[in-house]
């Protein structure tokens, strides 16, 4: 790791293979994994359709251009609007390279209003990347730091705060977009009432203002849903994926409906790699073993079981505040800061994370079975006791 630059502090193991929710390091020793790469991993490793899809489609063409047309993409973007209720998708490479296509939709959007300065209400907590709009719009002074002088044009409100939303629109007629996480998946598994999000909606239904939901950590079906916003029943004007799209192929959406519909045009933004014959392959493989293995149904039920299983195991313990999420996107917060448990855990053979400081994150593959879910509570009960305990 000389030549690595030092960008991660990472942890002292390397893997050299996973099957399903098991994961093996370079020693020989196997992990349940409970992170999944960070909501990457969807179908668990080696998937034996994805695996044949993945090595058919590299034997056919790995990639041609953007200049020409892509079939798979085609495929994809149909697959992914019928779904989702959208009507267009523009591919690009990862989550935070999405949600910068958003924001350039949004102040787009704005300079055809005549609006000089468009302005993109965003929250306390966010987090939609690293690039320097993102990051800009990432509501984190600890990775902003450094970085100065942040994008102009955002404006920062508490999550879950609709008369803060309102209240920049009375003092405010620059506006374009409300862009947040249905729920925030680096902020702490933080989600609010159906009614926050059905409020926002009407804000920016009444100001003609875009609703920006980033789908790219709860988006494709990790709530029990396919996207967190049919969990709390709006239909945002654009939606950003990424993570679990392809399963471990890169690959990131922006998808556009109602009054983002139609945008953009040949020229206004591109991407070299973004929707390559892979990793649609990739993306459309996921997509149907999702509704081939019911997966949909497997996330909301497996969830609910662990989550019912962590509050079980540590009614009435001293330390913990609250267990959240929806499907299997779960926070366990605890009342201190919680990083050592990331170690502990995989001294314990267990992959797991910890966000906010003090939110043990869970993020299992979208085929955890309940024997893995079982395995798991099992296994981090006693650390987290123990941990409370000291």
């Amino acid at each position: 790791m000389s030549h690595v630059m030092n960008t991660y502090a990472r942890l002292p193991v390397a893997f050299s293979h996973g099957a399903g929710s098991r994961i093996t390091d370079t020693e020989g020793r196997e992990y349940l994994d409970a992170l999944s790469g960070i909501a990457v991993n969807t179908l668990g490793h080696a998937h034996p359709k994805l695996i044949a899809a993945i090595a058919a489609q590299a034997g056919r063409m790995l990639h041609t251009s953007n200049l020409y047309g892509v079939t798979g993409q085609e495929q994809l973007a149909d697959k992914l609007c019928a779904l989702s209720g959208m009507d267009e998708v523009f591919f690009a490479n990862s989550g935070c390279e999405a949600n910068e296509a958003a924001i350039k939709l949004a102040r787009y959007y704005g300079h055809k209003k005549g609006i000089e300065l468009p302005t993109i209400i965003v929250m306390e907590k966010a987090f939609h990347g690293r690039t320097m709009a993102t990051l800009s719009a990432t509501g984190n002074r600890k990775v902003q730091a450094g970085f100065e002088p942040l994008v102009a044009g955002f404006i920062r409100v508490p999550y879950g705060d609709l008369e803060a939303v309102r209240a920049v629109a009375e003092h405010h007629n620059n506006i374009v977009a409300v862009m947040l996480e249905i729920i925030q998946g680096e902020g702490g598994i933080h989600l609010c009432d159906a009614a926050y999000y059905q409020g926002v909606r009407q804000l920016c239904d009444a100001h003609e203002w875009l609703m920006i939901c980033d789908e790219v950590q709860c988006g494709m079906a990790r709530t029990g849903k396919w996207f967190g916003y049919q969990q709390v029943g709006v239909q945002p004007d654009v939606a950003t994926l990424a993570k679990g799209l392809g399963s471990g192929v890169p690959i990131g959406a922006c998808m556009t409906g109602g009054r983002a519909t139609g945008l953009f045009g040949p020229g206004n933004h591109g991407s070299t790699f973004g929707g390559n014959p892979l990793a649609c392959t990739a993306a459309l493989t996921t997509i149907a073993c999702i509704e081939e293995e019911g997966l949909l149904d497997n996330a909301a039920r497996i969830g609910a079981l662990i989550r019912q299983g962590f509050a079980e195991g540590l009614a009435g313990v001293a330390g913990l505040v609250d267990i959240r999420g929806h499907g299997l996107m779960i926070g366990i917060e605890l009342d201190r800061p919680c990083g050592d448990l990331v170690k502990r855990g995989l001294a314990a053979g267990l992959l797991i994370n910890v966000t906010g400081d003090t939110v043990i994150r869970l993020l299992p593959p979208l085929n955890f079975s309940e024997a893995d879910a079982r395995e798991l509570v099992e296994r981090m009960l006693p650390l987290i006791k123990a941990f409370l305990a000291e």
